[in-house]
């Protein structure tokens, strides 16, 4: 003989408990979980990871992430600089292909505009020495893009004469696989332009010039290479 229920109420009372406790605490769980989601998505967003040499992962703040890219641009920059302009008869096609390696087409047009204008041949003819005295670059951060203004001087040596000259040229940076030796630091030239040129030790003609409107001027009188 089945046994009777004697208070099948409080029965239902303890089943009602039971399952509405169970509710809140998925409830709870689900609001936890996803609260949970959203602090490591927003870590995550704010933080990158390398590799250290002990295999350990390393975090990388993102406000260290952007001063190390600030580091390497300016870096990046003085070594295309360099490359570019600190020629001579014995190293201008080794500096040369270096930088390109640097920049993209603006860059590579800016080489070919200059052979064609015969830079590089008076460069040979002359024996003309090209060195780089200091290069200072500023860096523009805009909606997650990057560009700069840097203004370079140079002296040419023609022998029994040396001219000091100011160069200022814009770009922009845009990131790309590093590439050891060529691009060691990751980033690429874009838009790159030669704004103005100034001669520094000549009074008379310390006036600003632009290159685009006078680049056979400057490349047979002023830059001679």
């Amino acid at each position: 003989m089945k046994a009777p229920y004697n208070n099948i109420y409080n029965i239902l009372k303890l089943n009602r408990f039971i399952v509405l406790a169970v509710v809140i605490f998925a409830f709870l769980f689900s609001i936890f979980s996803l609260w949970m989601a959203f602090s490591t998505n927003k870590r995550a967003l704010n933080s990158a990871f390398a590799i250290n040499t002990d295999g350990s992962i390393i975090p990388l703040k993102l406000i260290t992430q952007k001063e190390n890219f600030r580091v390497e641009a300016l870096a990046h920059l003085e070594l295309f600089h360099t490359y570019f302009y600190n020629i001579d008869a014995s190293n201008y096609e080794r500096n040369l292909e270096k930088a390109l390696w640097l920049g993209n087409s603006s860059v590579d047009n800016l080489y070919r505009q200059k052979k064609a204008d015969g830079v590089y041949n008076r460069l040979l003819q002359y024996s003309l020495v090209q060195k780089v005295q200091s290069i200072d670059s500023r860096l523009t951060e805009s909606n997650g893009s990057y560009s700069f203004t840097t203004t370079t001087i140079f002296e040419i040596n023609r022998g029994s004469i040396i001219d000091t000259y100011e160069l200022v040229s814009t770009g922009s940076l845009i990131m790309v696989d590093r590439n050891f030796p060529n691009n060691p630091h990751g980033l690429l030239i874009t838009d790159y332009f030669e704004n103005i040129l100034k001669k520094l030790n000549n009074e008379n003609r310390a006036d600003n010039r632009h290159l685009k409107n006078h680049s056979n001027e400057m490349s047979h009188k002023n830059l001679g290479y």
